[in-house]
């Protein structure tokens, strides 16, 4: 389980595809300019590990940028970048996207996503990039693959005994120690506010004078953070996805919870099952996978509970999942965890020869360095029952994994709640999903009211998945196309079914 959601709709049906089934503004200070910083020298796109090199349209550059950015002119860290170049004659500019996380890699995934944003690609060029401390932006490896697998069967989420306690936080305590060996100096250095000032610099680079950003998920964080250091700056700037900037960590857990168990609803009712009666199913399955686990079908691996929920989780963020839990929960009430191990190996990502990637390693670090709060396992226990009351199946992973995920974190936090008020930015676009699992709706609606009078503008989607652009709604589609590429927001609470 994790604070965040690590991919958009468009990274969980390829990760179902492969499993087979805070401080003030200082916006006046640095370069004012559209063609401050520092420049860019755009390379054909190299191949990186087994993943094959992007096609002919797609360039490459790093970019060098503070480690520390209270001492601007010290250490420096390199920003991995990429670009396609807008197709049409009228150039805008260009458009930075975050697809989340905190820990997604935008160079890896932007090529992936050209086809969902062709329409804005005829007028800007589509850049995104690896936030520091992910991918190949130095990118954090807290943990080997035969430990990650490892600790898979030997910790429990959800523990029940007060030996299985202490394994839980000892593996905590030992997830943070492998997080600053491999991260040294730079794990006090990957804050949002750090990747803000970081974007700031790719803006200056580019050569534009406003930022235009489109912001997914925990980019939509990014993208409120951004606006609250650099008002003057804001351009065309889209949210969708939206993280509650009103929440702390022990609320972000809690709308989760309440996002997943909404989701779970709605699958049950289009199956023709109770909601309540199919979740305690459910609950009740996974209770019995706690206690004896599921033999798969790959060779020296069985189904914990961790695993099962987390199978359960991913094909929630898209209705085009919906097929394969039906199938996966099936084969496990039969008493095969094949499925919904290989779900769980594509929330995971876990390739067939047992390589994990890193994306939870980079999220780690991130959310930590962010997050101040940090609840104690007796303030765990007694919030448990209501983590349990919003949801029987979700709820005690969530509420344990707020003790689990920070647990003697080797750096402080920095805030309980970001700050993104923005007087005097430009009109931002805020997207919000009623069906949405993990940033629910509300979240929407407090970014706005954050953002400020006259700057937050919500668009409501009545849909189902996480996020809401690209998704199947022409309604939301042409309602973001006409903003970013005619600057025409819409009108406040305006509602696409």
């Amino acid at each position: 389980m994790t604070r965040f959601v690590r991919w958009t709709a468009l990274g969980v049906a390829a990760a179902l595809l492969t499993a087979g089934c805070s401080g003030s503004s200082d916006d006046d200070s640095g370069d004012d300019g559209k063609n401050g910083g520092t420049a860019l020298d755009w390379k054909r796109c190299e191949a990186k590990g087994d993943a094959p090199a992007p096609g002919d349209d797609w360039q490459c550059a790093t970019l060098r940028v503070p480690l520390d950015w209270s001492e601007p002119d010290g250490k420096t860290i390199g920003l991995a970048l990429i670009r396609a170049e807008a197709t049409g004659d009228d150039r805008l500019g260009s458009l930075l996207f975050n697809f989340g996380g905190p820990g997604g890699s935008g160079v890896s995934m932007m090529p992936s996503y050209a086809d969902t944003v062709s329409k804005l690609r005829e007028r800007y060029d589509l850049v995104s990039w690896d936030p520091r401390g992910v991918a190949a932006s130095e990118g954090v490896r807290c943990r080997a693959d035969k430990d990650i697998q490892a600790a898979e069967s030997s910790v429990d989420s959800t523990p029940d005994t007060p030996a299985e306690e202490r394994t839980f936080l000892a593996d905590a305590v030992d997830f943070g120690k492998g997080c600053e060996d491999s991260a040294g100096e730079l794990i006090g250095h990957v804050s949002t506010t750090d990747t803000a000032r970081d974007l700031d610099r790719i803006r200056q680079a580019l050569g534009d004078e406003k930022l235009n950003y489109f912001g997914i998920s925990y980019g939509t964080e990014l993208g409120g953070v951004y606006a609250h250091l650099f008002p003057k700056r804001v351009g065309r700037m889209t949210l969708d996805a939206v993280v509650d900037p009103s929440a702390d960590m022990v609320g972000h857990a809690r709308n989760q919870t309440l996002g997943f168990q909404r989701a779970l609803n709605d699958y049950l009712k289009s199956t023709g099952k109770d909601p309540a009666q199919g979740s305690r199913e459910i609950a009740d399955l996974l209770k019995r996978i706690d206690a004896e686990p599921l033999p798969t079908s790959t060779r020296g691996r069985e189904l914990t509970q961790s695993l099962a929920l987390t199978g359960i989780i991913l094909p929630l963020y898209s209705k085009d999942g919906w097929p394969a839990l039906t199938s996966a929960l099936q084969a496990a009430e039969e008493g095969d965890g094949s499925e919904l191990l290989a779900l769980a190996d594509g929330y995971n990502e876990r390739d067939a020869s047992g390589r994990y990637g890193t994306t939870t390693h980079s999220q780690r670090v991130i959310s930590c360095l962010d997050d101040k709060q940090r609840p104690t396992i007796g303030e765990t226990k007694k919030l448990l029952p209501q983590f349990e009351k919003i949801s029987p199946v979700f709820g005690p992973a969530l509420g344990w994994d707020m003790v689990g995920w920070c647990h003697d974190w080797p750096v402080p936090g920095q805030h309980d709640t970001p700050e993104v008020s923005a007087p005097g930015a430009a009109p931002i676009l805020v997207i919000g999903n009623t069906g949405d699992p993990a940033t629910p709706y509300e979240g929407a609606r407090r970014m706005a009211d954050e953002l400020g009078k006259n700057v937050g503008i919500v668009l409501t989607w009545k849909g189902e998945g996480h996020g809401a652009y690209g998704t199947g709604s022409s309604c939301v589609d042409s309602t973001v196309n006409t903003y970013l590429l005619e600057g025409k927001p819409p009108r406040d609470g305006k509602v696409c079914s």
